[in-house]
């Protein structure tokens, strides 16, 4: 196990296959809160790419964290439809730059990391913070895991607490009027629905602790 302050990459793979599970999992519940607003193909986008990662997970390069997940990060763009592709492709590719060469990470590595893929994130697909995307849960988890640094928190209770601030912007961000993705073309209109990628972040940051033992 890794110690207070890091996980190892070991413990990197079961969040990538937590996060895969989740998104298979919830195939269809996904595609529903998509189709409230949007074209309804979300989950099954995100779950073909997840499908893909696994398939795949034999041919990663497993030197280290990095290598790891720029591989993931090749399957999910190459295999996630729409404009989850994109988006998610990035969040791996712009982590895995961030981590080369690492065996074994520091929550404030984690941050740097995450930092990184918001701002490609936001770049790539021209979203800014209080757009009403998966951004926002981003963010929210990154300025959590930054108050548990701050505060001293081990690692695994950090994650814990980042997944509960990453779950409440479902709800926090339900009245919010999207600004960018497919629901931003309904205008007012998607006020007072959940974002599906937000909600996707969030139910696979409650797997990921459940799933390192927290």
């Amino acid at each position: 196990m890794a110690s207070t302050s890091s996980i190892t990459q070991a413990q990197v793979e079961i969040v990538v296959k937590t996060m895969a599970d989740t998104a298979i999992k919830n195939e269809a519940y996904f595609s529903e809160l998509d189709a409230v607003m949007g074209d309804a193909d979300f989950g099954v986008s995100l779950a073909g790419g997840f499908k893909a990662v696994l398939n795949g997970w034999e041919k990663f390069d497993m030197s280290s964290i990095g290598s790891f997940l720029l591989g993931v990060s090749k399957e999910i763009t190459g295999n996630t439809g729409g404009c989850s592709g994109p988006v998610w492709g990035t969040l791996f590719m712009r982590c895995g730059m961030a981590l080369k060469g690492k065996s074994e990470i520091t929550l404030e590595e984690i941050i740097g990391a995450l930092k990184s893929a918001i701002e490609g994130i936001m770049k790539r697909g021209g979203a800014s913070l209080g757009d009403k995307t998966l951004v926002d849960a981003l963010d929210a988890i990154v300025k959590s895991f930054e108050a548990s640094l701050a505060g001293g928190v081990p690692i695994l209770e950090a994650f814990k607490a980042a997944s509960g601030a990453a779950v409440e912007m479902r709800e926090t961000t339900k009245g919010w009027t999207a600004k960018r993705g497919r629901q931003s073309f309904t205008g007012d209109r998607s006020a007072g629905t959940y974002d599906p990628g937000i909600v996707a972040v969030g139910d696979m940051s409650k797997a990921i602790v459940e799933a390192l033992g927290q």
